[in-house]
């Protein structure tokens, strides 16, 4: 299940409980969606612009304004973020909040001037009228990334679990659904399970290269629940000697990662579809201001790549997503 609160059907900006087409448009004619990630640095993000760059294309009269903080930790830059699109009026918000509970209030704020939200990567707790949620299932996505290092480990060794930061919906998420998924592995033991690596490649490198001299003599396998927690922790076991000893599963691809796959020295990759969850946001809050109907739930599918399917479809497409190069 995807875990979020969602209330459908707030108001648009029309304030036509029947749902007209919203009237509010720039001077060309064009519905202003702001597009708002965790943050701009990463691949991720640069194929959930694409994505929405390609829904706006399609759906014509729309146009997609991007913008977010650089890092994934600066919380009070998104709320910052999406006030400015607030005083600005836009037309609707695609938002990826990058704490669940801190970016409630301004969601609220914008329903309450009639913007309405469309929520996607990671949830929103309770408190705002939202009109869809669009995301990969992040608790099966944990499952699956257990059940492949199980499969990589031969059911057998000890792992590590290494967190993201705290009120990160999707990682949560993610970070449950492993531990399920090991917790049903009679002969596999966690050896750390509450270690929380940050927001960079550079603070995951940190504690990962920690964590494998704790426990090099004992660790058999590692899993990293996010893009840059990954290609920290694969930089960590190829400085520590450990790559490709230690069976080492990721959530999110990297150019290292697949690269990894190659080498054996990842052994998985759990990958989500960045490209569609863009281009379903803006479909999706497109259709709200249109008056159309649209689902209040939207799945975009979790995926295993490893070495032996890297190479066909859909794993390619996932693994080498279109990207979006502005900022």
């Amino acid at each position: 299940m995807l875990a979020v609160s969602i209330h459908a059907g707030c108001s648009n900006h029309s304030n036509n409980s029947g749902g007209a087409p919203n009237s509010k448009q720039n001077a060309a004619g064009k519905l202003r969606i702001a597009l708002i990630p965790k943050g701009t640095t990463h691949q991720f993000w640069m194929a959930v612009h694409a994505g929405g760059l390609a829904a706006a294309k399609e759906l014509g009269d729309v146009e997609i304004i991007w913008k977010g903080s650089e890092t994934e930790a600066d919380t009070s830059g998104q709320i910052g973020v999406v006030k400015n699109f607030i005083t600005s009026h836009v037309d609707g918000i695609c938002l990826a909040p990058n704490h669940s509970q801190a970016l409630v209030d301004v969601v609220a704020e914008s329903v309450a001037e009639k913007i309405p939200v469309v929520i996607f990567d990671s949830g929103l707790a309770p408190g705002a009228d939202i009109v869809s949620y669009v995301a990969t299932d992040n608790r099966r996505g944990g499952i699956l990334a257990g059940e492949r290092l199980a499969e990589a480990m031969g059911h057998e060794g000890k792992v590590i679990l290494l967190r993201y930061k705290e009120g990160s919906e999707s990682t949560e998420q993610r970070e449950v659904g492993f531990l399920e998924a090991i917790a049903k592995e009679k002969k596999i033991e966690v050896l750390s399970s509450d270690q929380y690596a940050g927001t960079s490649t550079q603070e995951a490198f940190a504690k990962a290269m920690q964590l494998l001299n704790k426990y090099r003599d004992q660790v058999t396998g590692i899993f990293a629940v996010c893009e840059p927690n990954a290609n920290g922790t694969l930089e960590a076991l190829v400085q520590s000697g450990l790559a490709g000893k230690v069976k080492f599963v990721a959530f999110d691809s990297s150019d290292s990662l697949i690269r990894g796959l190659s080498a054996k020295t990842v052994h998985g990759i759990l990958l989500q579809d960045p490209y569609e969850m863009g281009k379903q946001s803006v479909t999706t809050i497109v259709k709200k201001l249109r008056g159309e109907k649209f689902e209040a739930l939207i799945s975009t599918g979790e995926y295993v790549a490893t070495a032996e399917n890297e190479h066909t479809s859909p794993f390619d497409r996932l693994l080498h997503p279109e990207l979006s190069h502005s900022q």
